[in-house]
């Protein structure tokens, strides 16, 4: 480090605290009665290191564990599994692709008021055995040796390969697009 330099500090994802949520959306004639799953990530890190005070050169690494994808809406338990065994068998096929990530390549930061920021970030998305450029937006609230970021963003099932969710006999399909929500409380791991 040089003098006179503000160290890098790893900010770690408190799992406790921390969601990270997908919804997926029926489509076609039945989807005014059919059921738009929405799906809790259990098993996911996140990483963050930036100079605190500053999001100047932040970098970004999260992990997902592909099986670790939970449906959470009041269902019956029977369909609970028909869906579990989709999702994980012919959509996500965790057996030949168990681990998602993301990646950073650029976090643009705008300040909107004491420590509250709106950022950009930019990076590739490993998902399904394809990578891809990724980005979103979210905002960042510092507090003292932590962090609160929020935000949402979608992404089409098609780009990375991955089949379209058909169920209950073909009579219920999912659209290709999907969104992903988050709210994440990470602590410096020095704190």
């Amino acid at each position: 480090m040089e003098p006179g330099k503000a160290p890098w500090v790893t900010y770690a994802m408190d799992p406790r605290a921390s969601q990270f949520t997908v919804q997926a959306f029926a489509s076609g004639l039945i989807s005014v009665v059919a059921h738009s799953p929405k799906i809790a990530i259990r098993d996911w890190t996140a990483e963050a290191q930036f100079v605190p005070g500053t999001l100047a050169n932040a970098n970004l690494k999260v992990k997902v564990k592909a099986s670790s994808l939970e449906v959470v809406d009041e269902i019956r338990e029977s369909d609970r599994r028909e869906l579990h065994r989709v999702m994980y068998n012919e959509v996500l096929e965790t057996g030949r692709f168990p681990d998602i990530a993301f990646d950073s390549s650029q976090i643009r930061a705008e300040r909107q008021k004491e420590d509250l920021y709106r950022v950009s970030v930019d990076g590739t998305l490993s998902l399904h055995g394809v990578t891809r450029p990724h980005s979103f937006f979210g905002q960042v609230a510092f507090g003292v040796d932590s962090f609160r970021a929020y935000g949402e963003f979608t992404l089409l099932q098609s780009e990375f390969n991955i089949r379209i969710a058909s169920i209950a006999g073909g009579t219920m399909k999912l659209q290709d697009e999907v969104k992903f929500s988050f709210y994440v409380v990470a602590r410096s791991r020095a704190a």
